[in-house]
């Protein structure tokens, strides 16, 4: 319908908060406003239907929402329905009304629904009324039913109240049609969507009634504030204004109202006040005005019986006494993701399967999660006698529940503590134990206490003995879906100079129910400078929370849990004066290492030497031989010998040392040995004070020998000496020669090398250093012998020659969460996703003329690789639509290849020489691999644990398990398991791709750019001339 020129306006502005923002403000009689009345909402217009509601938007078409709800818009529904007025006798009328006795009587509905709410003062209020409205489409027999209820819009210093009211008599009617069918009146609170970390979603629906004719009747039956007919709800208080609160009296008062209640507004003649119509024809206002009656809560219409219709609900009420603390009265303080359960003193509130949390508050599970905040406080930093202030400094944090990854950053942080800032990763990581990934039988934070908790931390640093404090009370979850979460910050750190990073060591916590943690973490610094200080700190906390009194045993935790925390990542952001953090979570069993409980199987010969959490290795002692779990006395060496018939010459005077070379002048020489026996490479006789270097037989190696107060530089002739020349940076070192495995690990890239048979793991190592990046994908140019990579921390594309060179980055604007990329070796171009902004995009190969494939149709793309000769191939792991889709490297020809029988398709790869596009999925927990021209589909392997990318090499495909930790490769004809790499460092693994000594062969359609101006695209048989998304007049487009 159209907007009333000002009055629309006017009257709406009260409603601009409802339940997605501050409540405070209001409208006054002039127009202006108090406060943002419209920040958070992003439109001026506001609508009243016909049909029964009124929204904060202007709504769509009402076949998109008519028995389809929830739907996109804000809105409160009154009673709604495919509502009719165009016979002349429906109306609405609206206004906003200040007067004392309006206010008032606003003000005791309010008391009476919460008795315990003190400061009940309404500023204001917005009165709509639907009189005498029809069902579209009613037959004459039904032509005479009507509905009249009203909606009244209440706003205070610091909340809002909805005040809903219906006939006492009845509803005469209770469904109307929806398309084919008849769908039932329906009331309730919707969000519509919001804004999501990714995209927007869907907010909360509160629904009053249900899908039962019950409900519907119980509106004019029951109340939720001490009237029958009247319910009050809040929605709106500060300082978060989270949620829809009912009203808690449900007993109706044994009295009749001797004054009307709540009636029909008159209409107004201070401006045409036009409400929006579902007919083609809006409905227009008459200005017809009624006396105002003073007894009256609201004003009474010229209708009479419209009155008297009204004046019923206050009659007749009906006194019920009940149990306030059972499931039927308090239904509506579960989650309505939750089931309500009562027990024999009480109730309690449980989440449904598919959701987790403590039952009043429940989220999906595998559903990533926000937290919102404000940081306040006082730190001194290092030996300052001055403290830094904290203000209301914003603090947002992401978790990938899935994964258990959580991303937390804080803004407006001064420099003077940013720095030193950087340990306290666990300032924002209680987010990732509260949706840390659970084992089986074990739960994270949120499934045990939900949202709504208060945290104390004890921060005591070493060697300084700086002491911190960390106050945290977190509020529960806001109308957003967002975790809510106050911190306050009090105490010293020790310094940490501005442009150092900060590298935290993996730890773990231990959990005591109920709840209590401590652990030492290690941390170290590394100074503009280079130099590199290790720091420890001791941390302790305590949780505190409400959970259910009546809660029977049986979703109890254990009594011990522990949490896992590795791939930690910090940063404080000088030139955004942010601090960042990221962090993976895991929570389960405590480990206990075998070599501490004795459970290790180790040799009696054998030293059980305790590595990470489980991880052990068993170790024969000197003089045995053997893999540590069975030693043997090993035969000994000719160091060993040599060195025993020297000790028993020295004991018994025989002269036998005679037999050794060389045959220092004086005194008896000694052969020394390390610990596998072979002789150390300098030998020094102490009698003579000379020493030398020998060969690994022991001879003396010529023209090293030195007199006393010297020694030669011996090299030990089992290492490779350096190599002579330029040597390469230290962040990138050469991989060995032929194929090699590329895989990612947060901050590295490790390669090992491949032969014929598989991998050469003992040869494993790292090939790029990036601390302070997150690297997901990796792909490799074989022509220039280059890595690309891309990094989610400051979102970029980079590359660097693995022969040694610089790190380049190509890419680092316009990005959010690149997540896969793949290269044309033969067309030279280079192809990424990004799924936060659901983009598949290509540019040159030094990021130079980018241009969007596409943006439709895509919600997670992640894996994307190429078929010079074809087009390239990505998926996309939308969880409710996943599927792999390939086209034209120039956009054309787009096609879903596999859509059905799909869950999380992780990584993809294309095997030029099988031509098999295989694909790893987690959800399904297979590998499988397809033609994708004949479209023939087969299962590699299945029952695999969590895979995130795979790469085909030979005969085998390769892929990175996060649950394993490792490298897997799989015979890809048989599916069988050949063999695991396990990193030394145990966390992780992301992308994997491999080097190639050749590359595969293909014709270039785009030798010499094609003739293009700028980006030369190629399809099968041919090219297109595209243009990069930036402006360029000199760019031309088109096919040859």
């Amino acid at each position: 319908g159209p907007e009333g020129p000002g009055g629309l306006r006017a009257a709406w502005g009260l409603l601009a908060p409802l339940l997605w923002g501050s409540c405070n403000p209001l409208l006054l009689p002039s127009g202006a406003l108090l406060g943002q009345v419209v920040s958070l909402t992003g439109s001026l217009s506001r609508w009243i239907n016909t049909n029964g509601f009124v929204a904060v938007a202007k709504p769509p078409p009402e076949g998109e929402y008519l028995g389809k709800m929830p739907s996109g818009f804000k809105m409160i529904a009154a009673l709604m329905g495919d509502l009719d007025n165009s016979d002349g006798e429906g109306t609405v009328h609206f206004r906003q009304d200040s007067s004392p006795g309006v206010l008032r009587r606003a003000a005791e509905h309010i008391r009476k629904a919460f008795p315990r709410d003190e400061g009940v003062e309404p500023r204001g209020v917005l009165v709509v009324t639907w009189e005498n409205m029809a069902a579209r489409g009613a037959t004459c027999r039904l032509c005479f039913q009507r509905n009249t209820f009203q909606l009244v819009v209440a706003s205070m210093a610091s909340s809002c109240s909805a005040i809903l009211l219906y006939p006492r008599d009845g509803l005469q009617f209770l469904s109307t049609p929806a398309g084919q069918d008849s769908k039932l009146l329906e009331a309730g609170f919707n969000e519509g969507l919001v804004s999501g970390w990714f995209r927007n979603k869907q907010g909360t629906y509160f629904r009053t009634t249900t899908d039962e004719e019950t409900s519907l009747r119980e509106l004019t039956e029951k109340t939720n504030s001490a009237k029958n007919g009247v319910w009050v709800y809040e929605i709106g208080a500060s300082p978060f204004f989270i949620g829809i609160t009912p009203g808690m009296v449900a007993d109706s008062e044994d009295e009749v109202e001797t004054e009307p209640p709540v009636t029909v507004l008159p209409r107004q003649t201070a401006g045409p006040q036009e409400v929006d119509s579902s007919t083609p024809e809006p409905l227009r206002e008459t200005t017809k005005a009624a006396p105002e009656n003073k007894k009256q809560f609201f004003s009474a219409g010229s209708r009479n019986h419209v009155n008297e219709a009204f004046m019923l609900l206050w009659l007749f009420f009906t006194v019920f006494a009940y149990n306030l603390e059972t499931c039927a009265h308090n239904r509506q303080k579960c989650s309505a993701f939750a089931d309500c359960r009562d027990y024999s003193d009480g109730y309690c509130c449980h989440c449904r399967p598919g959701y987790y949390g403590n039952g009043k508050e429940c989220v999906a599970e595998g559903k990533p999660q926000r937290m919102n905040g404000k940081v306040n406080g006082r730190v001194f930093v290092g030996n300052s006698r001055s403290p830094v202030e904290l203000r209301n400094n914003d603090l947002h944090s992401y978790v990938v529940a899935n994964d258990g990854r959580a991303y937390v950053a804080i803004s407006s942080i001064p420099d003077g503590v940013g720095p030193s800032l950087q340990p306290l990763s666990s300032l924002g990581g209680v987010m990732g134990w509260a949706f840390a990934l659970e084992q089986p039988g074990y739960h994270n934070g949120f499934s045990l206490i939900g949202g709504v908790f208060s945290r104390q931390a004890e921060v005591t640093f070493q060697p300084g003995n700086e002491r911190l404090t960390i106050k945290q009370q977190f509020e529960g979850i806001d109308e957003h879906d967002h975790l809510v979460v106050n911190t306050e910050l009090e105490g010293r750190l020790p310094h940490v100079a501005l442009g150092s990073s900060v590298q935290i060591h993996p730890y773990k916590e231990i959990y005591l129910y109920v709840i209590t943690s401590s652990s030492n973490r290690e941390y170290t610094v590394t100074t503009p400078e280079g130099s590199v200080q290790n720091r420890s700190f001791q941390w302790r906390q305590t949780i505190t929370f409400q959970g259910c009194p009546h809660e029977d045993a049986s979703r109890a935790a254990p009594s011990t849990q522990q949490l896992s925390v590795d791939q930690i990542f910090v940063m404080f952001d000088d030139g955004n004066h942010l601090i960042r953090y990221a962090m993976s979570n895991k929570i389960g069993v405590p480990e206990q290492n075998p070599c501490f409980t004795g459970h290790h199987g180790c040799d009696i010969s054998a030293v059980c030497r305790p590595g990470d959490g489980q991880q052990f290795s068993c170790e024969c002692t000197a003089g045995f031989t053997g893999d540590g779990r069975q030693c043997q006395e090993r035969e000994k060496t000719l160091c060993e010998r040599r060195r025993e018939s020297a000790q028993a010459a020295a004991s018994s005077g025989d002269g036998l040392f005679s037999l050794f070379r060389p045959r220092p002048a004086v005194g008896r020489y000694t052969p020394q040995c390390d610990e596998h026996g072979a002789f150390v490479p300098l030998q020094c006789h102490a009698g003579a004070g000379q020493c030398w270097c020998v060969d690994a037989d022991g001879e003396e190696i010529p023209d090293t020998r030195s007199g006393p107060g010297g020694a030669p530089l011996c090299i030990d002739r089992s290492v490779a000496p350096a190599p002579v020349g330029p040597t390469p940076r230290p962040d990138v070192r050469p991989v060995a020669p032929g194929a090699n495995l590329l895989f990612a690990q947060s901050g590295k890239i490790e390669g090992v090398p491949l032969n014929g048979r598989g991998m050469e793991t003992g040869d494993a190592k790292p090939v790029l250093h990036v601390p302070d990046q997150v690297v997901i994908a990796v792909a490799y140019d074989c022509v220039d012998k280059m890595v690309y990579w891309t990094d989610i921390s400051r979102p970029s594309i980079s590359r660097a020659r693995l022969t040694g060179g610089d790190v380049v980055t190509l890419v680092s604007e316009e990005l959010q969460s690149p997540e896969g990329i793949a290269i044309d070796h033969v067309a030279r171009l280079m192809f990424w996703t990004d799924s936060m902004r659901d983009t598949v995009e290509v540019s040159k190969l030094d990021g130079s003329q980018r241009r969007v494939l596409f943006d439709t149709d895509l919600v997670n793309p992640r894996p994307i690789v190429t078929d010079p000769a074809y087009g390239i191939y990505w998926a996309d792991w939308n969880r409710d639509g996943p599927k792999i889709e390939m086209s034209n490297m120039d956009g054309t020809d787009r096609s879903i290849l596999v859509q059905d029988e799909l869950g999380l398709p992780n990584g993809l790869t294309f095997d030029p020489n099988s031509q098999e596009l295989c694909w790893a999925d987690a959800g399904t927990r297979k590998v499988e691999c397809m033609d994708p021209h004949r479209r023939l589909r087969r299962v590699v392997v299945e029952g695999i644990q969590y895979p995130f990318a795979v790469v085909s090499f030979g005969g085998s495909l390769y892929y990175t398990d996060w649950r394993r930790d490792a490298v897997v490769a799989v015979d890809r004809r048989s599916g069988s398991e050949t063999e695991e790499f396990l990193p030394h460092k145990r966390s992780r693994l992301y992308g994997i791709t491999t080097t190639t000594t050749q590359c595969p062969q293909a014709y270039n359609y785009c030798s010499d750019n094609g003739g293009c101006s700028h980006l030369c695209l190629p399809r099968p048989g041919g090219f297109s001339c595209r243009c990069p998304d930036a402006t360029d007049p000199r760019c031309v487009e088109g096919r040859p």
